[in-house]
């Protein structure tokens, strides 16, 4: 597939990270050189120096036979007008643009194809809004994704000492919940994967990944660590977009406290906000955090346009006694270190990863349905249709056991599948269960390098085409 990619931010950067490893053409633009030859260092790219919505500029980059056009530049009006030159000049299939303003996303009738014609509107704040609502619901959960319509969660959590599994092989999950049926696809061992069985034994600080039918994540859950009681408490560090979204969309359930360094945006918070309890301070302050009795708090969220910020705040808090800390955090670096050093922050939520799963399954080829980064980026989940029949499908007619599914290193299967939709019948995958046509799969790919393997498993031959 030849894609265009306009923008060489974080987003773009991770975007061509992730499709040029898969039989991609991907060319990226920016105005930016330094931006552009950084990228050019490290992948199997071309790269056009210009300004991304320029007629010329994208006919350098190949918008005559373009199948897609992704505009994810810092602005939403080049994203725009570069998504109408693209369908006017170059009559690009497919044209997607990041869209933050809430005043554009809200005029549904701006993007219609007799209109500015985007086929895909990304909004990158209302993804990472909606990804730590997620992360509140399951207070115990490291990354909760949803697939089928949200009937199937994957799940990932890291198992703590006093969970009723930790000590006891895998298999005894069966026996804990009689009636539930579940799949553990994935462990993560000092950050080292394992191969999930019967007989593995649950340590401590194991990341598991793990899915069910969503009414039943809570049970599953509480298997394998302490059960959280529900956030009813949330403090917010950051007024931005992001800040203001999560406590709108918090403060008719929970009791929330916004934390804003600026004097002018507190105040139109404060406006803004009906249930929430806006504060004009930093967020860092251990006097103000006292004052405010944040040990009292259930979720502290960092969410400032500051890295350094967000980190300090979140370490600050968890140092006083709240009890999950989360950090918005866009270098990929401080993302890594958080992981690997014990900087007592919980979650780190990368908005380009979140960006970029939302925009995976409208890239990729033929019968996924959605895809969901994993891990910084180093683990992928997806929902694959299986078309076709015995004769001309590698996974129609087939056992789950029998599918030809990639292994990865030391014996660790490289990819797993975890559950199936069937018509409105949610189906956990055993070695036994046959795949039938129309079934939803949904799998968890260890390593992101197997992903265009898996894919291709679902393509049918030419005799079904």
């Amino acid at each position: 597939m030849k894609i265009i990619i306009l923008g060489a931010g974080r987003v773009g950067a991770t975007l061509a990270e992730n499709l040029s490893g898969e039989d991609n053409d991907v060319t990226v633009v920016d105005s930016r050189s330094a931006h552009l030859n950084e990228l050019q260092e490290r992948l199997d790219i071309r790269t056009v120096d210009g300004f991304a919505s320029y007629p010329q500029t994208l006919r350098e980059a190949g918008a005559d036979d373009a199948d897609m056009i992704i505009a994810v530049t810092d602005a939403d009006e080049t994203n725009m007008v570069a998504c109408q030159v693209a369908y006017t000049l170059f009559h690009t299939p497919t044209k997607i643009a990041r869209i933050r303003a809430s005043e554009y996303v809200a005029e549904k009738a701006l993007f219609a194809q007799d209109a500015i014609p985007i086929d895909l509107k990304i909004s990158p704040e209302k993804l990472v809004t909606d990804y730590i609502r997620r992360l509140i619901d399951y207070p115990g959960a490291l990354e909760v994704v949803d697939f089928a319509g949200g009937r199937i969660r994957v799940v990932g959590v890291k198992a703590y000492y006093g969970g009723l599994l930790v000590g006891r092989e895998l298999r005894a999950l069966d026996d804990h919940l009689p009636g539930i049926d579940t799949r553990v696809l994935a462990i993560y061992r000092r950050g080292k994967p394992m191969r999930p069985e019967g007989t593995t034994l649950i340590e401590a600080e194991d990341e598991i990944f793990f899915v069910a039918a969503r009414r039943n994540t809570r049970k599953v859950m509480g298997e394998l660590q302490r059960v959280s009681k529900s956030a009813k408490k949330i403090m917010i560090a950051g007024g931005g977009h992001i800040g203001a979204r999560l406590a709108k969309a918090l403060e008719k359930r929970c009791r929330v406290k916004l934390i804003e360094g600026d004097d002018e945006r507190s105040t139109q918070l404060s406006e803004q906000l009906s249930r929430t309890t806006v504060l004009h301070g930093d967020a860092a302050d251990e006097a103000l955090l006292r004052e405010e009795n944040i040990e009292r708090v259930d979720v502290f969220c960092a969410v400032t346009n500051d890295d350094e910020v967000n980190i300090l705040s979140a370490m600050q808090a968890k140092n006083l006694g709240v009890r999950k800390t989360m950090a918005l955090i866009n270098r990929p670096s401080y993302a890594q270190m958080i992981e690997t050093v014990a900087t007592q922050i919980d979650v780190a939520v990368s908005p380009q990863q979140t960006t970029v799963s939302a925009l995976l399954a409208y890239v990729r080829r033929g019968a996924v349905e959605r895809a969901h980064t994993l891990r910084r980026g180093a683990a992928e989940a997806i929902e694959a249709i299986a078309h076709g029949e015995k004769g001309n499908s590698r996974v129609v007619g087939r056992r789950v056991g029998e599918l030809e599914l990639p292994m990865g290193k030391n014996g660790v299967p490289a990819a797993t599948v975890g559950a199936i939709l069937r018509h409105d019948q949610i189906l956990i995958a055993h070695d036994d269960t046959v795949v039938e046509s129309g079934d939803h799969v949904v799998l968890f790919i260890s390593e992101k390098k197997q992903v265009e393997r898996v894919e291709r498993m679902f393509q049918v031959t030419p005799a079904f085409l």
